[in-house]
C-alpha cells in the first residue's frame, strides 16, 4: 500500500473514492454542508431517507456524477465526537478500506486524518488511521489457486489530505510507525495461519533467521542436543512425542546503548497441538496450528521494534515444540526436571505450554533483563473469562501491569489484570514432586500464572494469556477470520514509551 501526504482541499482531489469521517452529533455542521453543496443535495437527501445517520462504522457511498474531481464519496459514521478515540479511528479506517476493497476500489483520498481525537497529536491520529487502512488489507491466500482473479483486490493507494504544509512531516512519521508495526503484524498472522505440515519448530527457526538478518537483529538457535545438554527437562518432556525435533529460537535486537539492561520478551511456539497423550477433541483441533501465536507476536514485535529502529535493546526466546501422541509421548504422571532444577508432576499433557515456557523463563534469566514479557495461548479458562475481546494479564509488579494496561487502551489491544494471590499456588502443590502442572478447574487462567511465577523468581515479569484473542472465527474489517496477530500492536506501543522513559 502506498501512501501520499498532499495538502489541498478534500474536495478538489481527484480520486476514485474520497472517504469523509462524519459524527453522527455533526450532521448539520460545516463538513456536510459543503459536501452536500458540491454534490447537489445528495447527502442531504440521503440523510432525509435515512440512509445514513453517522453511526460508527456506518458507510454510505455516493456516485460524484461529475460534480467533483473524485468519482466517488464513501461517507463513513464516526459516531459521537466526544466518543471518539484512536482505536474507534483505526477502525473506522479499516471498514472503509474493507467496503472499496470489496467493491474493487484499490485507491482513496481521505482527510480523516485531519480529526481531532482528545490527546493524540498528527502523527498518532496518521499512525491509527493507517494501521486500520493496513490492518484491513492483509491477505493469506497463498493456497488459494482457483478463480484467484475473483479475490477481492488489497488497496493500493491511498492519499492524505492535510490542511497546512507544516502537517505533511508529522502525518508522515505516523505512516512511517504504521507500515514498521503492520509488517510485524503481518508476519506474525502469516506465521500462525500456515498449516500444521508447514510449520515445524526447524520452519519457525528458519522463519526467524530469515527476518533477523533481513531486519538487522540477531537470532541463535539452539538444538536438541545442545538442549539435553543444558537441562532443558520440561521442554524436551513436551517434545518427545512429535518426530520434529525442538529448538529454541534466541533473538536479540540491540538499538539501545551498549550498557543498558534489555527488556525480555518470551513467546510460547507449540507449532501443533494435538494435546498429547491427553488428547484434544477432534472438533477445532485444527485451529491448534494458532498455538504459537506468542511465538509470532514476540517475532513480528521484533521485526517491526527493528524497522521502526527503536532506541531500546530487546531480548526474545521462544521455545518451538510440537506436542503430539505417540509411543515415546510423555505419560500423565511423569515427572520432569526443569532447567531451573525444579521437578514437575504432569498430570494432563495438554498443559504443555507452561512447561517449555518454564524452562525459558529460566533460560531468560542469563541475560539480566529489566522486565519480561511472556506471551502465550495458555488456557482455555482464559475464553470463559474473558471472551474473545481481551487478554489476561498477570504478574509479579504491578507498575510493569500498569503500563502493560495502558498500552492496552492505546493501541486497541485490551488487556485485563487478574490477581495472582498466594492462596493460588496452593493449587499446583505437588505430592510427589515440587510442583505440578495443572491446578484443576477453578481459576485455571490464575493457576497456570502461578506456575510459570515458580520460574519467574527474581524477575520483573509479566504474563499475557491471548488464548481468547489470537484466533478470530468470525472476521471484522480489522482482522480477517483466522490469525488476528495479537500482541505485536501492544507490545510496540508499551517499547515506543518504555524506550522513551529510560
Amino acid at each position: 500500500m502506498e501512501f501520499k501526504v498532499k495538502k489541498t482541499d478534500f474536495l478538489k482531489r481527484k480520486t476514485a473514492a474520497l472517504v469523509v469521517g462524519v459524527f453522527e452529533d455533526k450532521l448539520k455542521g460545516r463538513l456536510v454542508r459543503q459536501l452536500d453543496e458540491a454534490l447537489g443535495g445528495l447527502v442531504q437527501q440521503a440523510l432525509r431517507a435515512g440512509e445514513f445517520r453517522g453511526e460508527f462504522q456506518e458507510t454510505l457511498l455516493l456516485a460524484s456524477g461529475g460534480r467533483l474531481p473524485a468519482q466517488r464519496v464513501l461517507l463513513v459514521g464516526l459516531g459521537r465526537e466526544a466518543d471518539l478515540d484512536l482505536d474507534r479511528l483505526r477502525k473506522a479506517a479499516a471498514v472503509a478500506c474493507a467496503f472499496l476493497q470489496q467493491r474493487r476500489i484499490v485507491e482513496m483520498a481521505t482527510d480523516l486524518v485531519q480529526v481531532r481525537v482528545k490527546g493524540a497529536a498528527r502523527g498518532d491520529v496518521a499512525q491509527a488511521l493507517s494501521e486500520g487502512l493496513l490492518q484491513a488489507a492483509y491477505r493469506f491466500d497463498r493456497y488459494r489457486t482457483e478463480k484467484r482473479d475473483k479475490l477481492p483486490p488489497a488497496m493500493a493507494q491511498v492519499c492524505y489530505l492535510v490542511a497546512e504544509g507544516a502537517e505533511v512531516a508529522a502525518v508522515e512519521a505516523g505512516v512511517a510507525q504504521a507500515q514498521a508495526v503492520a509488517a510485524g503484524v503481518y508476519l506474525a498472522r502469516d506465521l500462525v495461519n500456515e498449516p500444521g505440515n508447514v510449520k515445524s519448530p526447524r520452519y519457525l527457526a528458519q522463519q526467524a533467521q530469515d527476518i533477523a538478518r533481513e531486519a538487522g537483529f540477531s537470532c541463535t538457535v539452539i538444538d536438541r542436543a545442545e538442549l539435553e545438554a543444558q537441562g532443558f527437562g520440561a521442554l524436551l518432556g513436551v517434545a518427545q512425542g512429535s518426530v520434529r525435533e525442538p529448538c529454541l529460537i534466541v533473538l536479540e535486537y540491540a538499538g539501545g546503548a551498549k550498557e543498558d539492561r534489555p527488556l525480555a520478551l518470551v513467546g510460547k511456539g507449540v507449532v501443533f497441538d494435538a494435546g498429547g497423550i491427553s488428547l484434544k477433541p477432534a472438533e477445532k483441533m485444527d485451529e491448534m496450528k494458532m498455538d504459537m501465536a506468542g511465538a509470532a507476536a514476540v517475532l513480528g514485535t521484533f521485526q517491526a521494534a527493528a524497522r521502526a529502529r527503536l532506541p531500546i535493546n530487546l531480548v526474545g526466546v521462544i521455545p518451538a515444540v510440537e506436542n503430539l501422541p505417540s509411543g515415546n509421548a510423555m505419560r500423565p504422571g511423569d515427572i520432569l526436571t526443569s532447567l531451573s532444577g525444579r521437578t514437575i508432576e504432569v498430570l494432563n499433557t495438554d498443559a504443555e505450554g507452561r512447561l517449555i515456557l518454564a524452562d525459558a523463563l529460566t533460560y531468560v534469566k542469563r541475560y539480566n533483563p529489566r522486565a519480561v514479557i511472556d506471551l502465550a495461548t495458555l488456557t482455555g479458562a482464559c475464553i470463559i473469562a474473558l471472551g474473545h475481546h481481551a487478554a489476561a494479564v498477570l504478574g509479579n509488579d504491578e507498575e510493569l501491569i500498569a503500563r502493560l494496561l495502558d498500552a492496552g487502551r492505546r493501541s486497541g489491544e485490551k488487556l485485563w489484570q487478574l490477581p495472582l494471590w498466594e492462596e493460588y499456588a496452593g493449587q499446583i502443590k505437588s505430592d510427589i514432586a515440587d510442583v505440578k502442572n495443572i491446578g484443576g478447574r477453578p481459576a485455571g487462567t490464575i493457576t497456570a500464572a502461578a506456575f510459570l511465577q515458580k520460574f519467574a523468581e527474581g524477575l520483573t515479569w509479566a504474563h499475557l494469556d491471548i488464548a481468547g484473542t489470537a484466533w478470530e472465527e468470525k472476521g471484522e474489517a480489522w482482522v480477517p477470520k483466522g490469525a488476528s496477530g495479537f500482541g505485536v500492536r501492544l507490545l510496540m506501543t508499551f517499547l515506543r514509551k518504555e524506550s522513551a522513559l529510560k
